[in-house]
């Protein structure tokens, strides 16, 4: 399995967990993550291990950032009516979007991949649509941009 897509499974099942506990802060970061065994996590490749925990960790810290913005560009749907699934699913791809260094189509296509194998079946298109929005207006492109490679992913 590719390696971020692996961390960023890791990365939503743990913010879910937070998120269903009502415990999305800082202090309640788990150092293994959420739905694995110790012995799973010493399978994992370091870098899995580290983007994850990345994710996780600048996800939280800029929640009320993160949070505002999907409010403003979720017009039909409070934050708290938002499947948690597909919420963590847009907090992660918005906090890439912000702080990452991926190229905003490779963050919507992941965004798309996670909720389609976490979600429900049309959940995506909500995804889809709101982050592709969101990229326009906040973060347009300008020019060609050089992007990772789907190796990476």
């Amino acid at each position: 399995m590719r390696t971020r897509h692996k961390a960023r499974e890791l990365a939503i099942q743990t913010l879910y967990a937070l998120d269903f506990n009502h415990i999305m802060t800082k202090e309640h970061i788990p150092q293994h993550f959420s739905g694995i065994t110790d012995a799973e996590y010493a399978d994992l490749e370091e870098e899995v291990k580290l983007y994850a925990h990345y994710l996780v960790q600048g996800t939280i810290e800029n929640l009320g950032q993160i949070d505002e913005l999907i409010s403003q560009f979720s017009l039909n749907r409070p934050l708290e009516r938002i499947d948690i699934v597909d919420r963590n699913v847009l907090r992660i791809s918005v906090y890439c979007l912000l702080y990452g260094d991926i190229h905003p189509h490779i963050i919507i296509d992941e965004a798309v991949k996670l909720s389609q194998d976490f979600s429900t079946e049309v959940n995506y298109k909500f995804i889809n649509g709101m982050l592709d929005t969101m990229q326009k207006q906040l973060f347009p492109l300008k020019g060609k941009t050089e992007h990772d490679t789907t190796e990476n992913l």
